[in-house]
């Protein structure tokens, strides 16, 4: 019989692609093809499926055709028939292991259920979907019709006048709009400084904290960059050993995954080497906003605007689902970005760009991040009088700001804890997950825990888990 493929769509917007092949006439390739379809995960269970006429029009085929088809299937266990309901594909069914193609990690579950405790997200519960509509809806009405044309690289003017104050007033950035550059997050920015194949606008070596995101690594390695890892200590990043290397990325303000704030002196020592280097240190301002038992910590980057790159995005404090952030450059750093930067398939949503300018400039931006600093010191709160009731020997370190704390263990405890963990269905973090692979540098035992990932209401039953799987 010859191949054939139909696209089915019916009133409710139900797409079934379908491939009829093989010996038996259209009765029998019909059949095999839905089966197939489910035994292989791609009709999942409670899926509707098109109605007789519809198949039928699109497979050029009678409607008793089809509706024997269904009846077979149905009477095999394959799908089911309700009256006001339509043809389903039966719960009970299961897609065969083989037929997902690549490799796929099973999430943890306990009882049916993940206890999400991983770090780098905020409550996206929390989301302000009110606000940020009527911000959406304002800019959108306002905006002028160039807007939903061909842009500037650099970003909308609007939003970089609104970080330009923003920045200068909650996090201390001396900046002007023309030094900032919309991208699509921290991640994006790193390709756009360092490129690949070590053709971007930065160059290595570059000196690294020894205890930080593997992922960020991994994207310098793309790039050709060669990572030196800096040691930590109480007053943070080891910057007096710094070298020859062509740049420095630190997470001054609150260093992940340990905690804590890179100590004055120290801030002063790496500004005073980029500049007899006339390098650029480049500062991750990750949670900048998240501050609770101390006070605000600036940005280095208001030391010396021409040797620091700010960096920034509102996944945390927003949701990483907004794929936006920035960049504060240097002026002789500008114009390069810009041209990596190059074609607009690169460029981040102008209308959610217009959608956060708002945002920031009406005062919503502000009032979130004051709501979600209460809700979040809340929960840190909630997880040191747990651990403090339930597991006395483990300590808990890096709680002063952030989304995340660090839990100190027993000597030699670590891989059994996480091991344990995820029998359990406790998804977090081990210390040394996140240990520069050169790096002589031992933090010890510990766990990194995201105390803003669950929602309000499973926060209890996480800490539960938690407490449960400690040593």
């Amino acid at each position: 019989m010859e191949e054939s493929w139909v696209n089915s769509a019916e009133r409710i917007g139900a797409d079934l692609h379908l491939q009829l092949s093989g010996p038996g006439g259209r009765r029998a390739a019909l059949i095999r093809a839905l089966r197939d379809a489910v035994r292989g995960g791609r009709l999942a269970p409670g899926t509707r499926l098109p109605p007789y006429r519809s198949l039928a029009a699109d497979l050029g085929v009678a409607r008793n055709t089809v509706a024997d088809a269904y009846a077979e299937l149905v009477a095999e266990g394959w799908l089911t028939a309700r009256q006001g309901s339509g043809t389903r594909v039966a719960d009970r069914v299961e897609p065969l292991r083989h037929a997902v193609r690549g490799p796929v990690e099973a999430a943890p579950r306990a009882h049916g259920r993940l206890h999400d405790l991983r770090q780098g997200s905020p409550d996206v519960s929390a989301f302000p979907r009110a606000a940020w509509l009527a911000s959406y809806r304002r800019a959108l009405q306002q905006a002028p019709n160039e807007v939903f044309g061909p842009g500037d690289p650099a970003g909308r003017r609007e939003l970089r006048e609104a970080l330009t104050a923003y920045l200068a007033r909650a996090r201390g950035v001396r900046t002007e709009p023309d030094r900032i550059v919309i991208c699509s997050g921290f991640a994006h920015a790193l390709r756009l400084l360092f490129g690949q194949g070590g053709g971007g606008v930065l160059r290595g070596p570059l000196a690294v904290e020894a205890y930080g995101l593997g992922f960020h690594r991994e994207l310098l390695a793309a790039g050709g960059v060669r990572t030196v890892a800096l040691p930590l200590d109480e007053d943070g990043a080891r910057v007096d050993l710094l070298e020859r290397e062509r740049g420095v990325l630190l997470t001054p303000a609150h260093q992940f995954p340990t905690g804590g704030p890179l100590h004055a002196t120290r801030r002063a020592a790496v500004i005073d080497w980029a500049r007899a280097r006339g390098t650029v240190v480049l500062e991750d301002d990750y949670d900048g906003e998240f501050r609770y038992d101390r006070r605000p910590v600036g940005a280095l980057q208001g030391l010396d605007p021409e040797h620091v790159i700010h960096l920034g995005s509102v996944s945390k404090s927003l949701s990483p689902a907004l794929r936006l952030g920035w960049m504060v450059l240097p002026q002789r750093y500008v114009g390069a970005v810009l041209a990596a930067k190059g074609d607009r398939e690169a460029w981040a949503s102008v209308p959610d760009q217009l959608g956060l300018a708002d945002f920031i400039a009406s005062g919503a931006y502000d009032r979130h991040v004051r709501r979600m600093r209460q809700r979040y010191r809340g929960r840190r709160d909630r997880l040191v009088a747990a651990l403090a009731e339930h597991a006395q020997p483990v300590a808990v370190t890096g709680v002063a700001a952030g989304l995340h704390a660090v839990l100190r263990l027993p000597p030699g405890t670590e891989r059994t804890t996480v091991e344990r963990a995820v029998r359990q269905g406790v998804a977090l973090d081990g210390l040394a997950a996140f240990r520069h692979p050169e790096t002589d540098m031992e933090a010890g035992d510990g766990l990194v825990v995201g105390y803003a990932t669950p929602s309000e209401h499973a926060y209890g039953a996480a800490l539960d888990a938690l407490c449960g799987v400690l040593p």
